[in-house]
């Protein structure tokens, strides 16, 4: 609160009571009262006046201090009306009334906003499940149908396939969750689902891949983290050199399992790094190569492992790059496995 501020107001009151106090003075010295009881009275006058401005300022400043606090703890602030006291002087309900309203206004807004966003999520679901039947159809046909010009419209429908998967899991990743199911699951049980659903893909840049399998498990949602780990071996094949090899391999640092993906591509510039998770980022390597990049793979990877409690962070330099999820476990987590 602006002290300041609050005593600039007061002056205009404050001089009504010294004209009050200069009236009274006159009229009691003139109905013969001593200099000493006049004095008195003044002295008893600007004592409450202190008392009552001093107070009025103080309680004023806690009430607005506990505002700010609860305007703070609050994530919807635009509700703060909801969660406040109710004033007690009249100025204020006016005010309080003004903020009830905005605060109703808004809520309004807010939840007009949330069905348009979930029908338009409902939407895209249905369109992507609806185009995923035409492209499971023309695979089918052509896998029994193998051609040169087959074996291309084959990779560009895998293409398109990622796309369609990768919409579908952006729209879902503000409402993870409602739709992932954590459960204890073997990591390189996941790695191998990604490898799969990427066969082709390595078929066409004939890519090498390496793993140093083990059996580590972890809690996270197979699914997902399914889905994280196609983004990072397709971003890992995408910027490959003339003869891709992509290592996979698992290491411990204290109570973190980590795993890396690792590829021997063109790297990431030292400048990009800082912005490579930044949604629509993609980087001077991204940019003007015929490589399509878009800049959400990285950003989706990011968002989701957010949720799931996955830390995800990269290494790159002129021989490749190095991304690592790292899988946290607890004490209690070592309890139910020990």
């Amino acid at each position: 609160m602006n002290g300041r501020l609050y005593w600039k107001q007061r002056i205009p009151m404050i001089f009504v009571h010294l004209l009050c106090m200069a009236g009274l003075s006159l009229f009691l010295i003139a109905n013969g009262n001593s200099i000493d009881s006049v004095i008195l009275v003044l002295s008893v006058w600007v004592l409450v006046l202190a008392l009552y401005l001093c107070r009025g300022y103080f309680g004023r400043k806690r009430q607005l201090e506990k505002l700010l606090e609860l305007a703070e703890q609050l994530e919807e602030r635009y509700l703060i009306s909801e969660v406040m006291d109710k004033p007690e002087p009249a100025d204020d309900r006016v005010y309080y009334r003004v903020l009830k309203m905005a605060g109703k206004s808004m809520l309004e807004n807010v939840e007009k906003i949330k069905r348009e966003r979930a029908g338009y999520k409902e939407y895209i679901e249905e369109w992507i499940h609806e185009i995923k039947t035409p492209i499971a159809a023309m695979k089918l046909i052509c896998e029994n149908n193998r051609t040169d010009v087959t074996r291309e419209l084959l990779a560009e429908l895998e293409k398109t396939e990622r796309f369609t998967e990768q919409a579908l899991y952006y729209a879902r990743s503000e409402y993870t969750e409602r739709d992932y199911f954590v459960r204890e699951i073997c990591l390189f049980s996941v790695v191998h689902r990604a490898i799969a659903d990427n066969k082709y893909l390595f078929l066409q840049n004939d890519v090498r891949i390496d793993l140093q399998e083990t059996d580590d498990t972890v809690f996270s949602d197979e699914k997902w983290l399914c889905f994280i780990l196609n983004q990072l071996i397709v971003n890992a094949v995408k910027y490959s050199t003339k003869k891709p090899v992509i290592k996979i391999y698992i290491r411990h640092e204290n109570n973190v399992t980590v795993l890396c993906i690792e590829d021997n591509g063109v790297g990431i510039e030292a400048d990009d790094m800082p912005r490579i998770f930044e949604k629509g980022f993609t980087g001077k390597n991204g940019r003007g190569t015929g490589r399509n990049a878009t800049g959400i793979g990285l950003y989706l990877c990011r968002r989701l492992c957010y949720k799931l409690g996955i830390g995800i962070n990269a290494k790159s330099s002129d021989s490749g790059t190095q991304i690592l999820l790292s899988f946290y476990t607890n004490d209690f987590i070592n309890q139910v496995q020990g």
